[in-house]
């Protein structure tokens, strides 16, 4: 049996999020498997796995905030607002001056309302937006509250007569479309845009530098988890420690007296097991999920 835990995968360009979960089911050898925040197929980067138990964290993974290196295209437009998508448009881009550019881009970040990129996962009645945009239906999406808290222009690049590369970083909440940021500089600049390369950089505290190849997770199997249960919480949550009469309450769901942290965080027993993720509400502290074993 696999250890319960996340995994840190640095997922492949070219295969889907689901692609990555089900190679992982297959090397970990248990269904219960899943990730914390969908990447598209053209994307590397950062995907948090959980195996076992640690699929119960995943909520609060999908929830964190994201940073992201990529690349712009100024001068098209696509029907994905990415490189996966057939070109709709094109607008000669190379007038474009760099403070335009850089204009572009700032009044992106902050608060903005987003309109998501048509060709995404998010539902319309049941059904996910990009498989009705793939069967021919034109998909207006409601525009969304997100935070770009940081878009840094690493460099712009004129390496084509009609087009602009811009290279960007970018720290945002989740939610937050990098293909929608290129889109919108695009048609605010007039020329069109699109996301050429896109690489996900952190996901809350689980960094890129940490992450494993799905080559490295083959020669390990089936021992896959990197960061088990107990630790991978500590690195997520703030912690509280729990005493033995404490921990056997809140093993069976009972509330503890607050303590006056910020929840959630994690609750841990004695030995250093992890038993809940506790929040603090009308006076008590009440588990959101309790992970100790049954």
């Amino acid at each position: 049996m696999n250890a319960d835990g996340l995994i840190v995968v640095d997922k492949p360009g070219g295969v889907t999020s689901h692609d990555v979960v089900a190679r992982v089911r297959r090397l970990a050898r248990t269904r219960r498997v899943g990730h914390g925040g969908t990447l598209d197929p053209m994307a590397t980067g950062v995907l948090v796995i959980g195996v076992n138990r640690a699929t119960r964290l995943l909520t609060y993974v999908i929830g964190a905030d994201k940073s992201y290196t990529a690349t712009i295209r100024l001068g098209q437009a696509t029907v994905t607002d990415d490189a996966e998508g057939d070109v709709t448009s094109t607008t000669p881009a190379g007038r474009l001056t760099d403070d335009g550019i850089r204009s572009a881009l700032a009044a992106l970040t902050g608060e903005i309302d987003q309109v998501p990129s048509a060709v995404s996962a998010i539902k319309i009645n049941g059904q996910r937006a990009y498989k009705r945009v793939r069967e021919g239906e034109s998909v207006e999406l409601p525009a969304r509250r997100v935070t770009v808290s940081r878009l840094d222009v690493l460099a712009i690049r004129r390496e084509q007569p009609d087009v602009v590369d811009v290279d960007v970083d970018v720290a945002c909440s989740t939610g937050t479309y990098i293909r929608a940021i290129a889109r919108d500089a695009g048609l605010a600049l007039g020329v069109g845009g699109h996301l050429t390369a896109l690489r996900r950089t952190a996901v809350g505290g689980f960094r890129l530098a940490e992450a494993v190849t799905l080559d490295e997770l083959e020669r390990r199997a089936p021992d896959l988890v990197d960061l088990p249960l107990a630790v991978a919480a500590q690195r997520f949550f703030p912690r509280r420690d729990a005493s033995a009469d404490e921990a056997k309450v809140l093993s069976h769901g009972g509330p503890l007296d607050p303590v006056g942290l910020p929840g959630p965080y994690a609750v841990f027993d004695p030995a250093g097991g992890l038993i809940a993720i506790v929040s603090e509400r009308a006076g008590r502290a009440r588990a959101e999920i309790v992970l100790a074993p049954a």
